[in-house]
């Protein structure tokens, strides 16, 4: 058999589940499939099925965790480059990224603020505690 060519032609569909998956939107195609079966990707505004073609200039809509990334597709590849070249499979929409960079910051702060405590009392305080509480149900 021959081999595939490396990068489609313009006019060759690509399924979604392999371009999110070369697009490094997730670390397998299997993984990209779940996601689309989930409802956790869109493209155009509909849910639709992992084989779906995508079309230059398709918007993609991909839910990962708490994150929404909108994308535009730039170009169709179905093979998994380096993080550089995945970045120019797609344009990212800004006012998706600066809504998603919002996020990041609040949970990042979020995380700051919740401070844990020293973790479970010691013997001693245990007791100290037991003996409040005896006191406070005499």
């Amino acid at each position: 058999g021959g081999t595939a060519p490396a990068v489609r032609e313009a006019d060759e569909p690509v399924r979604l589940d392999k371009w999110l998956w070369a697009a490094r939107f997730f670390k397998t195609r299997a993984l990209a499939t779940e996601a689309i079966a989930g409802g956790q990707v869109e493209v155009g505004g509909r849910h639709v099925k992992p084989g779906r073609d995508l079309k230059l200039g398709d918007v993609v809509r991909v839910r990962l965790g708490p994150y929404v990334h909108v994308v535009s597709v730039l170009k169709l590849s179905g093979r998994r480059g380096p993080a550089a070249e995945a970045l120019k499979l797609y344009e990212e929409d800004p006012v998706a990224r600066a809504a998603r960079e919002r996020l990041r910051e609040q949970h990042r702060l979020a995380a700051h603020a919740f401070a844990f405590g020293e973790g479970k009392p010691s013997k001693k305080e245990r007791r100290a505690l037991d003996e409040f509480r005896g006191r406070l149900n005499e």
